[in-house]
């Protein structure tokens, strides 16, 4: 492999959007971790269950994004832009950058959700051993897991097919609310990398 191919490699790859995004994913996995199990501790059996239950829902919610990115195509949404429509645009940005999108919904936002509702489950086992002075809690440890395991793999497969059958809507929604979180707020969340070669 020559040094353009090299080049060309790295291009391909994103190298920069690759180290970002390693870097983000750890501040966010610790961020996420500390907030959650300072709660949990803080909370009885019932309410360390709805926060893992909220955390698992999170992290169906952005895979459902992750896939309706990836399935979406972009001709609808050119259609709604041609008609003037604000949020079709930013509906194609999300489309063009389907790779990162899915990458932060699916992997960054998946897999943190996973390690904290892991952690969650973890920390209830612990409770629930406490308080009714479980001597072997190892079945009890198989039980939580097996259930946090099922609730992620199922809602997954749900999501999947909701993320097929409605990709062009869920994309549309998403670009709602990023749309109004860029005017709202002047954060833009996803740069659109067209305007920016322009501008160069």
């Amino acid at each position: 492999m020559n040094k353009k191919e090299d080049n060309n490699f790295l291009d391909k790859c994103n190298m920069k959007w690759v180290i970002m995004i390693t870097i983000w994913t750890f501040i966010m996995a610790i961020v996420f971790s500390i907030i959650t199990e300072g709660l949990v501790k803080n909370l009885n059996i019932f309410f360390a269950f709805i926060i893992l239950i909220i955390i698992i829902a999170i992290g169906i919610f952005f895979d459902i994004i992750g896939i309706a990115v990836t399935t979406a195509e972009e001709k609808p949404f050119h259609a709604m832009a041609a008609n003037r429509v604000e949020e079709a645009r930013y509906a194609i940005r999300l489309v063009k950058n389907a790779g990162q999108v899915s990458n932060f919904c699916n992997d960054v936002i998946g897999d943190i959700s996973g390690i904290v509702s892991g952690a969650v489950g973890a920390n209830i086992i612990y409770k629930l051993i406490n308080i009714y002075e479980i001597k072997n809690g190892t079945i009890l440890s198989i039980i939580i897991t097996s259930l946090v395991a099922s609730l992620t793999v199922g809602g997954k497969a749900l999501g999947k097919s909701i993320a097929i059958l409605y990709s062009e809507k869920i994309i549309f929604e998403a670009a709602i609310v990023l749309n109004f979180i860029e005017k709202k707020f002047k954060i833009d969340i996803l740069p659109d990398k067209k305007n920016d070669k322009d501008n160069n």
